[in-house]
């Protein structure tokens, strides 16, 4: 007589798992869940991180939406994602299909090295050495000049016009080396019919990248999209290293704006509001790509 396929888990083994699981759930409840639920009640209160509290109710909350400097920070962090994901990712994907279609072995694995470099380099680094390739004397503005276009050379980074999308091209620098080499590895596992079958047919690169490449790499760019997209509304070591927010409030972001509440001001209520806030803000845009990648898998 044979056993049956599955047995139900005795008491036993069910402890034994729960003695496992355990060290990681305290934690896990100690660094993370319990530091989140007193910031949501710190939300409520005002507090300098000292003396006694007071309860304030959604005064905090309405502080955000009220002090033009604080909402700034929000627009700010929704600028950052058109540079540190949708470029990335838009750029990843062609850059990926184009190795896929000319580069392979030695010469496709150096190129995902080259441009995979930028993920081991230290954040607060990459933002040390991008402020001496922007600054006023740096290799951009000497560039420019060596063009005869020196009279477009400025302090990238001290402009307020021009500082946002600086802090932008050092994030295109840092993500796309990664979204590139996760959409390039993806692509292996497209069945090499699907392709051979349109270039017999005729079909251009331009057709096949939109007809295969994006329809098949659908979860693939949604992991993409949902780490970038993270990375930009949580920025702080970038922004904090290359500008500390300014000039002004011209590259101020919720990181940034969270912690001179909190550790500059001792404003702790604002301080999580705006942190909760941004929680609240990162879910409701990954929801939607997290519910289109599934419905791509089916």
């Amino acid at each position: 007589m044979t056993e049956p396929a599955h047995r139900p888990r005795g008491g036993r083994e069910v402890r034994v798992g729960w003695v496992f699981v355990l060290p990681a759930l305290v934690l896990y409840a100690a660094f993370v869940l319990l530091p989140f639920f007193m910031s949501v009640y710190y939300s409520f209160t005002r507090w300098d991180g000292i003396g006694a509290m007071t309860w304030v109710g959604w005064k905090n909350y309405a502080t955000v939406f009220e002090v033009p400097a604080l909402f700034e920070t929000i627009v700010n962090a929704f600028k950052l994602v058109v540079f540190f994901s949708v470029i990335p990712v838009g750029l990843g994907l062609v850059v990926a299909s184009i190795m896929h279609r000319v580069a392979t072995g030695s010469l496709g694995s150096a190129a995902r090295t080259i441009l995979f470099l930028p993920q081991i380099i230290p954040l607060v680094a990459a933002g040390i050495i991008w402020g001496w390739i922007l600054a006023l004397p740096g290799m951009v503005n000497q560039i420019l000049g060596w063009l005869g276009l020196g009279g477009f050379a400025r302090a990238w980074l001290g402009d307020f016009d021009w500082a946002l999308p600086a802090v932008g091209i050092i994030g295109i620098w840092v993500l796309l080396g990664f979204c590139t080499v996760l959409l390039s590895t993806a692509m292996t596992k497209i069945d090499p019919a699907l392709f051979e079958s349109a270039r017999i047919d005729g079909t251009g690169w331009l057709r096949e990248f939109f007809s295969i490449t994006v329809p098949m790499l659908r979860q693939e760019i949604g992991v993409c999209l949902t780490v970038t997209i993270i990375s930009a509304l949580a920025a702080f070591d970038i922004v904090y290293v290359s500008t500390a927010g300014g000039p002004g409030n011209s590259t101020s972001v919720p990181g940034i704006q969270i912690y001179i509440l909190a550790f500059t001001e001792q404003r702790i209520g604002p301080a999580s509001a705006l942190a909760v806030l941004l929680m609240l803000l990162v879910i409701l845009v990954i929801l939607p790509i997290q519910r289109w990648t599934r419905e791509g898998a089916r």
